[in-house]
């Protein structure tokens, strides 16, 4: 083994530095909700040939000589010089230690000026605080982190999970992104605790208005699960290694993945296989090539009053959106059309507009619009198929889309529970049979119901049958399972979730705890209430319970929504009628599995399980 000197490693360090010979690589981010990447990280690299070449001996050996931020500083100008000279589109993820925030260099406007000098704006760079140094003076970065936000720029916080960016960081730091450490992500399809680790951290997100980005993505499978899971961003090998000079689309192998479209779990218009996407909001505007001048642009607008926006494109990849009323607002004040008539309209267009894919679904559109800065909303979208540019959607069309699925959703709704009703849930079971995706259909049905609702008044009934929907949604997944209202006490679940069996006991206990709360001490203890049969008879009733019958359907089992209900129905029937069988036990429910395929005459037999 060879050992390298410490004053050789410093001074081919300082060599590297004052050379310039630091230089980037950028990997991808994907932006699930868009099918597009968001932006890219900068990574660092010294030269091929120098013992320095890897990251973490550059940095070790700033670190052991004091030369971290003068180190830092020259990545971050590599770095940002690369960025604009590839003319790379969307944002750039700056790696920065906490300590580096501090830098006189980055207080006193050098960034700034270099952005100016380079045709970068703020709002497209992210800081990315990393996580291999202790925050010690934490007031001091809150007031630096206040400034840069002020200015534009966005956060980020690296690898949740280890070393200082942990739940208080996060908790005090706000970030809009947070990294969550590869080592929870890499075989998340396979692992249950992985999965149940990450799906808390999207809890947190959620609350604290912070999209998450799964680092380490190096399988199709986890792709899929992160997607399915509601993630918003991720990046690792599978969908691109960090190079030079980086990929602009995405691979056909991660579009391939991204293809195996989940499917939407609140109601809909148009029927099965008919959900709207970017694609039904795409209106095609004549793109404008980056090489046109700004004259070029000013008339295109002034032709045309009702021309908002102009995309700009490089070929047929989008590039840039130039927004009218900026675009004439600037040419209005003295002197701008001699000095600027002439030069492209790459000066003054906005660099990282808001590009999605043809397939990304409404409910994704609005929130990412909800999320994103205020001038998307003006400038609206740009819509891509294969990354090709087809169009351009507003946001004042999204919104009349959203509003007519919104009565439409409203119109089939249950009154009661405001839970899909019979329609979208007949709509919901064609597109899983359509998408040929395995599912459990469980019907979930209340015993001793109607003694209770004629004893304590229809409202009483309601309290019971609004309490059954809440736990109902309690106990499925959002992301995964679809609840819906068949109307009465009939309630309708399509899981996805692999623990479906877990969920549905998790109901019936739950609806048989509810139950008793709702009646007095005696009649708890009792395990009933003394009311008129049908015959105008007193007589002891039983507290209401559930009966759940359940039936696995996988692909090619049933042609309609028909075939399912019929099969749901009689494993519901089933789970009724052992319960009644056992009438004298005091039981908490009923859950009856048809474990034979729908249509076959040979498989196990049937299974019923009780509730004590």
């Amino acid at each position: 083994m060879m050992i390298v000197l410490v004053d050789d490693d410093v001074a081919e360090l300082s060599r590297i530095m004052s050379e310039g010979l630091l230089y980037p690589v950028f990997q991808p981010i994907l932006d699930f909700r868009v099918r597009a990447i968001l932006g890219y990280e900068a990574l660092i690299r010294g030269p091929e040939d120098s013992p320095l070449h890897r990251p973490d001996r550059l940095f070790s050996v700033a670190a052991r000589n004091d030369l971290t931020q003068d180190l830092e500083h020259a990545c971050r100008e590599a770095s940002l010089r690369a960025f604009a000279a590839q003319r790379l589109p969307g944002r750039l993820f700056l790696n920065v230690t906490p300590g580096c925030l501090l830098d006189e260099r980055l207080m006193n406007g050098h960034t700034r000026a270099l952005l100016n000098e380079l045709g970068i704006t703020p709002n497209r760079i992210v800081i990315e605080l990393t996580e291999n140094q202790q925050i010690t003076d934490m007031p001091g970065i809150l007031e630096a982190l206040q400034h840069y936000r002020g200015r534009g720029f966005q956060i980020a916080i690296d690898d949740l999970g280890e070393g200082f960016a942990n739940l208080r960081m996060w908790s005090e730091l706000r970030p809009e992104f947070v990294k969550i450490d590869k080592h929870f992500i890499t075989g998340i399809a396979d692992d249950r605790i992985k999965f149940h680790f990450v799906r808390a951290m999207q809890d947190l997100a959620e609350i604290c208005n912070a999209s998450l980005v799964a680092e380490g993505v190096e399988r199709s499978e986890d792709l899929i699960c992160l997607r399915d899971m509601g993630i918003a961003c991720s990046q690792g090998f599978f969908i691109a290694r960090p190079e030079s000079l980086p990929i602009r689309q995405l691979s056909a192998t991660t579009l391939a993945a991204l293809d195996q479209q989940s499917l939407a779990l609140s109601p809909m218009t148009g029927g099965p296989g008919k959900l709207p996407t970017a694609r039904n909001l795409a209106r095609l505007i004549e793109p404008v090539p980056i090489d046109a001048n700004n004259v070029t642009v000013i008339a295109r607008f002034e032709a045309d009053a009702d021309l908002d926006v102009l995309p700009v494109v490089h070929g047929t990849l989008p590039v840039g959106m130039i927004n009218r009323h900026s675009m004439i607002d600037r040419f209005a004040r003295p002197f701008r059309k001699e000095l600027f008539g002439r030069k492209s309209c790459e000066l003054f267009m906005d660099h990282a507009p808001l590009v999605v894919d043809e397939h990304a679904t409404i409910q994704e559109l609005a929130m990412m619009l909800s999320l994103a800065p205020k001038h998307y909303l003006f400038d609206g979208f740009i819509v891509t198929a294969q990354g090709k540019y087809i169009g351009v959607g507003s946001s004042h069309d999204l919104m009349g889309t959203i509003t007519e699925m919104q009565i439409s959703a409203a119109r089939y709704a249950n009154p009661l529970t405001q839970l899909p009703g019979n329609v979208p849930i007949n709509e919901h079971v064609d597109r899983m049979l359509a998408a040929d995706n395995p599912f459990v259909a469980a019907y979930i049905d209340i015993d001793n119901f109607k003694p209770y609702n004629d004893a304590f008044g229809y409202r009483r009934g309601d309290d019971v049958i609004q309490m059954l929907a809440r736990l109902v949604c309690e106990a499925t997944d959002q992301q995964m399972d679809f609840v819906g209202h068949i109307g009465g006490d009939d309630f309708f679940v399509v899981f996805r979730s692999e623990d479906w069996e877990v969920r549905c006991w998790q109901i019936i206990s739950t609806f048989f705890q509810a139950m008793g709360n709702m009646l007095g001490v005696e009649e708890r203890l009792r395990g009933g209430y003394m009311a008129e049969n049908r015959r105008g008879e007193l007589s002891f009733q039983s507290l209401p319970t559930l009966s759940i019958g359940a039936v696995r359907v996988g692909p090619g089992d049933c042609e309609s929504h028909r075939e399912v209900a019929a099969a749901a129905s009689a494993a519901k029937k089933q789970a009724k009628k052992k319960a009644k069988d056992a009438a004298n036990e005091p039981l908490g429910g009923s859950f009856f599995v048809e474990r034979r395929r729908i249509g076959s005459a040979d498989s196990a037999p049937p299974a019923t399980r009780y509730m004590n």
